[in-house]
């Protein structure tokens, strides 16, 4: 198949503007649902609105995977001229979007979807490995096959500062939120084999819990995949993430910090006061 490679994902893997522009990146939009209104994830919808909904009227959205109709439509498009796309997916345990995205693809001889089991950058980092190997000459193929063996390498975790969205949610008691809110816990969630749990408590003031979190993420350095890490975060305070991503740059452990802004999925999931260092490692993460 003549044409060149495109990279393409949801928008759920968080990239930056001047990264999807940098790279080439073609993103599709989560659809988020907010109060009687249909919106599309960083098209018309941030996630400030989501937060100013939830204050106002105490509702969370509901995401919406994009259908069968939708992927048709930007797989269509996007190989019109006999172009290949590789698809990175958010995690097929946390949404419907990669078995609907594999049902399309059947269709397309040039089209590879990958199951990032991840979120957020997690999934951003497979990304723009992804447009690396195709700077370096590999075809498609080649590409989707080595990707899938990567997302074992990811390392994504975040500490939220609080529990209250992921008890709205579903995906916490309101035992643990009350005590957690007693003992001033946050927790650290982890992203493994495709679905987030719960990893250590820390305990204490956000920012203070934040530099040890960091600390302790960045061990067995050997181990590391040096190209990039991303500092994510849901609305924090702008100072404090350059104070932390600075952390992470003065370690010298990495040839790329980049700091990027969760969108409406996983803040819509963790809410306001959440922050993660994700990056790569050479083997798969335990």
């Amino acid at each position: 198949m003549s044409g060149k490679i495109i990279i393409a994902s949801d928008s759920t893997t968080d990239l930056s503007a001047e990264l999807i522009e940098r790279y080439g990146i073609k993103t599709l939009p989560i659809g988020i649902t907010l109060g009687t209104e249909i919106y599309k994830d960083g098209v018309d919808i941030d996630a400030d609105k989501i937060y100013e909904h939830h204050e106002k009227t105490g509702e969370l959205p509901k995401t919406n995977a994009p259908n069968v109709a939708d992927f048709e439509e930007f797989f269509a498009e996007l190989t019109k001229d006999g172009d290949s796309v590789v698809y990175f997916s958010l995690s097929s345990t946390m949404s419907s979007a990669y078995s609907n995205a594999c049902l399309v693809a059947e269709d397309f001889e040039n089209v590879y979807v990958i199951d990032t089991k991840n979120l957020s950058t997690g999934g951003g980092l497979l990304a723009l490995s992804a447009c690396d190997m195709v700077a370096n000459g590999l075809d498609a193929k080649t590409i989707a096959e080595k990707s899938k063996k990567l997302c074992e390498n990811v390392e994504a975790s975040f500490v939220i500062d609080s529990l209250l969205y992921l008890h709205k949610g579903g995906r916490c008691p309101a035992i643990a939120v009350l005590g957690a809110n007693l003992l001033k816990l946050k927790p650290c969630i982890e992203v493994k084999n495709g679905s987030m749990g719960m990893g250590k408590k820390y305990r204490g003031n956000f920012q203070n819990v934040l530099r040890e979190y960091i600390n302790e993420r960045l061990v067995n350095t050997d181990d590391i995949d040096k190209t990039r890490v991303f500092v994510t975060h849901a609305g924090c305070d702008l100072e404090l993430v350059k104070e932390l991503a600075k952390t992470v740059t003065d370690t010298k452990i990495f040839d790329e910090v980049l700091i990027t802004r969760a969108g409406c999925t996983i803040s819509s999931h963790c809410g306001r006061n959440t922050l993660g260092i994700l990056f790569m490692r050479k083997s798969p993460v335990k």
